[in-house]
């Protein structure tokens, strides 16, 4: 069963939290492939874009698959010191505040069972690894599952105590197969009661039922006030296409596939060419 914690996005400056500058965009950014190369390295280019962006007054929406923790150094290279962010595929939202004891608050974290997916997947998939972003922010795994997307260490569990554990994201990646035989692997599964998507790799991301970035970012939106045409999002993977598809403008990063391009309104240039920064510079006071 799906379930959520029980925290409500507030409305936009209550209680001294951030509101939304009429007349400036939403801009919902992902990481891994967007903001930075596939190696984690964000390009000078990117960092100044990004920074111009937040001067200027726009709330800018850090939209990834990344824990939290793997999500805080990207906001603070961006400078955002009062603002949003939308992490694990939607399953987490908080709110960054640079004057709480820790930069932020989690606002809002979507839970599910992980036992029915595991006890298909495994099946099917006996020789993946597996780790479990938990509901209080640790990483459970199988083996010796590492990645920097978890922002922290995962701590090596039994199958049965990974099945037990409350779920804000459940990652599976299988070292035996090619990205397409994983693709059609994980289909055949038929998955029921999650939300999920496979990457560019033999990798799969698993949420509770109807969470996306872009079920989190509409969320958001409407606590903020922020107009519906006043929605933009940059991504270029298949966890972006909700996201993409809900953004007044999508740009999809020309790497893409297919599938996400046809979700997008416009094709930028690849990642490894700095495809943000024309997006970016466009919603900048023209010189």
């Amino acid at each position: 069963m799906t379930t959520s914690e029980e925290f409500s996005i507030p409305p936009a400056g209550a209680g001294g939290s951030f509101s939304h500058t009429p007349g400036k965009k939403m801009v919902c950014l992902d990481v891994d492939g967007t903001i930075v190369f596939h190696d984690g390295r964000m390009s000078e280019a990117v960092k100044q874009a990004g920074r111009a962006l937040v001067a200027d007054g726009h709330t800018v929406v850090v939209s990834t698959g990344r824990s939290l923790p793997a999500t805080l150094p990207v906001i603070e290279t961006f400078g955002i010191e009062h603002g949003y962010a939308v992490c694990s595929n939607g399953g987490v939202t908080v709110r960054i505040d640079v004057s709480l004891e820790e930069g932020y608050e989690v606002l809002d974290r979507r839970v599910f069972d992980p036992a029915p997916a595991l006890d298909a997947l495994v099946d099917r998939l006996p020789n993946a690894r597996y780790a479990i972003e938990t509901s209080v922010g640790d990483f459970l795994s199988t083996e010796r599952f590492e990645d920097m997307s978890f922002g922290l260490d995962a701590r090596g569990v039994s199958f049965q105590e990974m099945k037990q554990a409350e779920a804000v994201r459940l990652v599976v990646n299988s070292t035996e197969s090619t990205a397409e035989e994983f693709a059609v692997a994980v289909q055949s599964i038929g998955l029921h009661g999650v939300t999920y998507s496979v990457g560019w790799s033999a990798w799969l991301d698993i949420a509770a039922a109807g969470v996306t970035k872009g079920s989190s970012l509409e969320a958001l939106r409407e606590r903020l006030q922020v107009p519906s045409e006043d929605t933009v999002a940059v991504g270029d993977g298949r966890n972006d296409i909700e996201m993409l598809a809900w953004a007044a403008r999508g740009v999809a990063m020309g790497q893409a596939p297919q599938e996400v391009v046809e979700a997008a309104d416009e094709l930028t240039a690849p990642v490894e060419e700095d495809g943000l920064v024309p997006v970016l510079r466009s919603l900048l006071p023209q010189d």
